[in-house]
This record gives C-alpha cells, structure tokens and sequence, in this order.
C-alpha cells in the first residue's frame, strides 16, 4: 500500500514544491475548470463520501496561490454555500476546548495533504496522521481537527496532475487496502470525465 512512512520527529513540516502549478492552471482553464464549483463534482464528492462513510470529500484543483475544492461535500452544509462563514463546533477528540473552523472551498496551500499527493503523483494513506511528525503538525491537523487521510492523484493522459481526490476525517480511520482501492477507482473514473469535460 502507498502509506507515508514515518518520519524523524521534529523536522519541519515542508509543503512541497509544485513545479507544475502554472501549465495546469492553463490546462484547468482550457477545461472550463479550477475557477468555480461545480454542481457535477459536488455530486461526485457526495457519492465518494457515501462509499467511504466519510464526513468529507473533495475534488481539489491546487493552484499557484492555494487549492480549491471544486467538488466538495461535507456533513449538514449545503455545498453550494460553503463559503458562509459557520458557527464554531468543539474541536475534536483531544479534549481542547476551543472552536474548530469549518472547511470551505478555497485552502492555503500549505494546508492539508493534496499537495503531498501532487508531489508524489501516487496516493497517499494517513489512518491517523498523528502517527506522521511529517504531517502531524499541519495546520489542518488544530485548525479543522482533520484526524485521517486518503487522497489520490487525478493524471491526464498528457501526464499533468490535474488535481486531487480526496477524503478526511476528524476520527482515525482504517482505510485499509479496500480505501485504498477505491480512492484509486474514483481517481481514474474522475480523470476519463475530466478529459471529456463539457468545457473543452
């Protein structure tokens, strides 16, 4: 399986580099995508989330100044308005007090784990990410109480990564090799859609 391995505890979180970030904001762009939600990806967010009983899902187009999930699905939101500021919930699972933020459509690039998988060009498994100095300590980790991982690359058949599948959650998750699988499935099925996309 693709899981990270273990890295030496207190080496500085690194977001890689995307050496590729301005031929695929061209290439998003001639496919009429990266720039807006997208009622058919929110949809296929909402079917990956249901497969894999995951609170969230999305399909991101990283860019060069960040990401943007332009299929998004989490739990009692409307998709379509995400981006409305929501109330606070308690964070999660270490007995903190404090507010969690809510996720919405546009993240910092060095925020989350999409940007690993684009550098890898491989998926990438976090059943707990607390297990991983490497990404223990990303900003996602405190600031939405993201607890587990699972994320595959989106590659035309030019060989460009378009973007990302995804799922988290705010629990530990033992994806296994049968998320692994279907992460894997849904980022090929999505990429053949994305090359017959209605935009081009």
């Amino acid at each position: 399986m693709s899981y990270a391995p273990p890295r030496p505890a207190g080496r500085l979180l690194l977001t890689p580099e995307d050496r590729e970030a301005p031929a695929r904001a061209l290439r998003l762009r001639g496919l009429g995508l990266g720039e807006r939600a997208e009622p058919a990806l929110d949809a296929f967010a909402d079917h990956l989330a249901a497969r894999t009983r995951a609170p969230y899902a999305m399909v991101n187009f990283p860019g060069e100044r960040g990401q943007f999930f332009a299929g998004l699905h989490r739990p009692e939101r409307d998709v379509l308005n995400v981006d409305t500021p929501g109330p606070g919930t308690p964070a999660g699972g270490d007995g903190r007090p404090g507010t969690r933020r809510e996720l919405g459509r546009h993240l910092a690039r060095d925020h989350g784990f999409c940007p690993h998988v684009v550098a890898r060009r491989k998926a990438l498994v976090l059943e707990d990410v607390r297990d991983y100095p490497r990404f223990a300590g990303n900003a996602v980790v405190d600031e939405f109480g993201i607890r587990s991982y699972l994320g595959a690359p989106l590659i035309d058949t030019t060989g460009m990564v378009l973007g990302t599948v995804s799922v988290v959650d705010v629990a530990p998750r033992p994806w296994g090799r049968d998320g692994l699988d279907t992460i894997k499935a849904a980022a090929a099925d999505l990429t053949r859609r994305l090359e017959r996309w209605p935009g081009t």
